[in-house]
């Protein structure tokens, strides 16, 4: 989940095997493509880092949708590469802050960075160090909750808390929903747009993607909302290392 050292109460709170380190499958999918098309047909293995890798379930799942290339799992949590081992061919523990990942500078031609940016202390810090292991033009596949997402802007209204925002890390107050996931920063399409273009990244493409909390009826309005990414429940955006 995150690949950032955490103050002491975080860092235990992310050791907890009862957090939840993935996230869905239609997510994983929908970025995998956006990667296989950004990469093409016929080139050259490439070396993808699935930077907060979790359990590996995103990679595995990203896998055969990337034929021939090397797929390297990275996380700060012992106890999700443990989980993400079976899944993964490669799965290393990494930092992004505090020596950094274990790459050298421009090693990698793309990075999938999957629900972690919304966990961090530090998301600036983060981008620079993605963007110090990408090589000029490599590909980041930064996927995260969208605080703008259809539901949240009607339960603001009513005075609600967002989902995808936490008040604590002991219990959920003031909003739907039974996880504490630990969500420190949340962001709009417009607002992540903004942060990846003022770290060194060409912003490409914004999707939307679904999410799998949502109740089920109202899934089919949750799918439709993705042809908005502003209005979507997660938010899959594709940039290139300038």
């Amino acid at each position: 989940m995150t690949t950032t050292a955490p103050p002491e109460g975080l860092r235990d709170f992310y050791e907890n095997p009862a957090v939840p380190v993935a996230s869905g499958t239609p997510r994983s999918l929908r970025q995998a493509r956006m990667l296989a098309t950004a990469l093409g047909e016929g080139t050259a293995p490439s070396l993808i880092l699935d930077v907060g890798c979790g359990d590996g379930t995103a990679a595995a799942t990203a896998a055969p949708l990337l034929p021939g290339h090397r797929i390297v799992g990275v996380d700060w949590s012992q106890d999700a590469l443990h989980r993400a081992r079976p899944r993964l061919a490669y799965a290393v523990r990494g930092e992004l802050t505090d020596g950094g990942l274990p790459f050298r500078t421009a090693a990698a031609d793309a990075v999938l960075f999957s629900e972690v940016i919304e966990h961090l202390v530090d998301p600036d810090a983060a981008l620079d160090e993605l963007r110090r292991v990408l090589r000029p033009g490599g590909h980041l596949m930064l996927s995260t909750p969208n605080l703008a997402a259809w539901y949240n802007r009607a339960l603001l209204l009513a005075g609600v808390q967002p989902v995808f925002s936490e008040v604590s890390l002991r219990a959920i107050h003031g909003r739907p929903g039974r996880e504490v996931v630990g969500h420190l920063r949340l962001y709009t399409a417009r607002a992540l747009r903004e942060f990846v273009a003022a770290a060194g990244f060409e912003v490409v493409r914004l999707e939307g993607a679904p999410f799998h909390g949502v109740p089920r009826p109202l899934r089919a309005l949750d799918r439709l909302a993705c042809a908005r990414p502003a209005l979507a429940s997660i938010l899959l955006l594709h940039a290139r290392r300038t």
